[in-house]
């Protein structure tokens, strides 16, 4: 990574309050931005600055529930969305029927964008 984005992480905010969305079957099996097949079964994130690996703690704020989850794609690109959940993730939170809901999150550990092969 170059200086500028080293800095930019350093600098990227603990905290963040907006709409998380959630993303399944058209994307299950293809690979996500850190080179992994997604599994819409299992937990996981995308988010459109957080180094890839970084573990967050999301929180539904309409019900209260949290879940601990580390980011291995990018996204959203709907306007206005500040993170995409795997199916399972969506499931645990409780906003599958709604589609999308307004969420919390907290970085736990800065991650390390590494790519697999």
């Amino acid at each position: 990574m170059t200086r500028k984005q080293i800095e930019a992480i350093r600098n990227h905010p603990k905290v963040q309050i907006g709409i998380a969305s959630y993303y399944g079957k058209e994307f299950h099996r293809k690979l996500t931005a850190n080179g992994q097949k997604f599994n819409m079964y299992r937990v996981s994130a995308a988010h459109k600055t957080l180094p890839l690996g970084t573990k967050i703690r999301v929180t539904n704020l309409s019900n209260g529930k949290s879940l601990k989850v580390i980011i291995n794609d990018r996204g959203p690109f709907a306007k206005g969305r500040i993170l995409d959940l795997s199916y399972r993730a969506a499931q645990k939170l409780g906003f599958v029927n709604q589609g999308t809901t307004k969420v919390r999150i907290d970085v736990l550990n800065l991650g390390d964008n590494k790519y697999y092969k």
